[in-house]
């Protein structure tokens, strides 16, 4: 296990306030089956780091890419603040490891779960935020997404198959582009979902994955990949 020194110590962050760490880890799995308020668990600090993590990242992109149009800063900054970034930079941290869970979320293997360390981080950078103030979690934020927004100024992460599927339907002319729900699968927790991608109401690719926008970005890619 990944203790919150631990964590500390990869953050390169020493909290003046150790019991925001302690907060930022805590599921709502556990405050659920302890009986807490609801307040005790991560929900609300991860709000507040998702507002702050888009605010530091936004003015890193703004300043990289003075030429840049906002639309593609968007998509850029979509990219680099996604659940697959974040879940990575979590997967480095050990904060899968160190999240305080109920124990059915424990058994369902919550700690392996990419949504959950996601939310983790975020809400991390809140509590680090609220610690020690914008500089200090603007310069942890920095560090931590260094290479990644390096990799999405340079168009090298993760692809948006779901805006590129669409481009190329409308450089082919008028074409309908719809994205359907086939099925969803498991406890709500461990939800799957099944999404095909209909092009003039034919099925062109199909995808699953944990939330319908992984499962629909999984059906684009699978539709590109047809297309090519």
């Amino acid at each position: 296990m990944v203790n919150n020194q631990k964590i500390s110590e990869r953050l390169g962050y020493d909290f003046a306030q150790p019991e925001l760490l302690k907060h930022a880890l805590t599921h709502s799995s556990s405050v659920n089956e302890t009986h807490q308020e609801y307040s005790a668990n991560n929900e609300r600090l991860e709000f507040l780091g998702d507002a702050v993590l888009e605010t530091i990242i936004s003015d890193r992109l703004y300043r990289l890419l003075p030429a840049e149009e906002e639309g593609r800063l968007t998509k850029m900054r979509a990219s680099i603040v996604c659940e697959e970034s974040l879940a990575e930079i979590g997967q480095s941290l050990g904060v899968g490891q160190a999240l305080i869970l109920g124990r059915g979320e424990e058994r369902s293997g919550g700690r392996s779960r990419s949504s959950m360390i996601a939310d983790g981080v975020e809400a991390i950078i809140g509590a680090v935020y609220l610690d020690g103030g914008f500089a200090a979690a603007q310069k942890i934020v920095l560090r931590l997404f260094d290479f990644t927004i390096g990799q999405a100024v340079a168009g090298k992460l993760h692809a948006d198959y779901k805006t590129a599927l669409q481009e190329r339907m409308q450089s082919l002319g008028d074409i309908s582009i719809q994205y359907r729900l086939d099925r969803q699968e498991g406890p709500d927790h461990d939800r799957r979902f099944y999404i095909s991608v209909l092009i003039n109401d034919e099925v062109l690719g199909s995808g699953s994955g944990r939330s319908k926008k992984e499962a629909e970005q999984n059906a684009a890619k699978a539709a590109m990949k047809d297309m090519r």
